[in-house]
């Protein structure tokens, strides 16, 4: 048995489904959030949360949408986190540079061995 498969398709869904409730906080309110307006910057950024996450977390145009998360942390750091400090212990930011980094792997990665993607592949 190949550890390093199970172990990344485990990280690959907990990085998308932990991405998608960030999405939904802002988009519905849920997991103790508040809604955002829908074209705010928050709302937008709830938008793509909760539209990459679930699809990372399946395993589908895995690489694509990894590549547009960790997009979407870097301006977040930068236009939200960074101007409260310069440590992100302190500016709240420890987060968006975890996802950053998360996604990061998912772009070297891609989807694995466990994924729509690599089942697609096999079809074709």
């Amino acid at each position: 048995m190949n550890y390093k498969d199970i172990t990344y398709f485990i990280f690959r869904v907990f990085v998308g489904l932990l991405f998608f409730q960030h999405g939904a906080q802002k988009l519905f309110g849920w997991f103790g959030g508040t809604p955002a307006e829908l074209l705010s910057l928050f709302g937008i950024a709830g938008i793509i949360e909760t539209v990459i996450g679930p699809l990372i977390a399946l395993g589908l145009f895995t690489r694509f949408l990894a590549f547009m998360g960790a997009f979407e942390m870097a301006i977040a750091y930068f236009n939200v986190h960074l101007p409260q400090g310069f440590y992100p212990i302190l500016n709240q930011g420890e987060l968006a540079l975890l996802f950053f980094v998360s996604f990061l792997m998912l772009i070297n990665y891609d989807s694995g061995k466990w994924s729509l993607d690599n089942l697609f592949k096999k079809k074709k």
